[in-house]
């Protein structure tokens, strides 16, 4: 994980630094951190995962039209806006802000760690065989739906494609369990991040496609799907 500050004031850069130093020692992640003392210098090599961006900063930057460069060079990096007026904070929609921060409460730095570490429980891959005995790699992140189809599963992709391995749907929806996912039918195990709508009876996914919940499943499912609503979704 790499995590970047942009700050003007060397105190409060060490200030941050303690703290995010202290929040990665607990979650016990492998991490990076570099500190700037101005955005210009971040942005010559913007190579972070998530971004403590202080919003006044010296020399006229100002750290929205930092994040707005950012943006604009297609970077996936989650920004964390740091403020000592959090009036501010109302402008930070412009480029869809992980967080705000106040600088008086830099133990919000903790929960902002949390949340973006939540953001990436699906990235990563599983490696499966498939009905050849060749290696594939499945992620997670863009996996729809496991199905059993005979003797084999069926693993298919947000895109339509598919693959076709060897494997027990019990086994796999134990593994899979903690990454978000879970068995709602004998047959079915889903991604519960791509669910647009359930009732009593089925679910839809993103791609219109609806499944029966099934009754053996029903109690577990509504309880992992609650979970997932509560501690997953922004």
């Amino acid at each position: 994980m790499r995590i970047a500050i942009v700050e003007d004031e060397a105190i409060w850069r060490e200030k941050i630094q303690a703290v995010v130093e202290k929040c990665c020692r607990a979650y016990d992640i492998s991490v990076s951190i570099k500190s700037y003392g101005n955005g210009n210098d971040f942005l010559k090599s913007p190579d972070a995962d998530l971004l403590f961006l202080d919003i006044e900063l010296a020399e006229g930057e100002n750290g929205f039209d930092i994040a707005e460069k950012l943006m604009n060079s297609k970077s996936q990096c989650k920004i964390c806006f740091l403020t000592s007026h959090t009036e501010l904070a109302r402008l930070g929609y412009r480029v869809n802000a992980f967080r705000y921060i106040d600088k008086m409460h830099l133990e919000e730095i903790c929960e902002a760690v949390d949340s973006f570490l939540k953001t990436k429980i699906q990235d990563r891959f599983i490696d499966c065989n498939d009905t050849s005995g060749i290696g594939v790699k499945i992620h997670l992140q863009q996996l729809l739906l496991v199905e059993t189809n005979g003797r084999k599963l069926r693993y298919l992709m947000l895109d339509g494609s598919e693959h076709f391995c060897r494997g027990l749907i019990s086994e796999t929806a134990q593994s899979l369990s903690p990454f978000g996912f879970c068995r709602i039918q004998r047959s079915y195990m889903v991604n519960l991040r791509y669910i647009a709508k359930v009732n009593s009876r089925e679910i839809t996914l993103c791609n219109g496609a609806k499944i029966a919940i099934g009754r053996a499943h029903s109690k577990e499912f509504k309880k992992a799907f609650f979970q997932w609503r509560m501690c997953f979704e922004e």
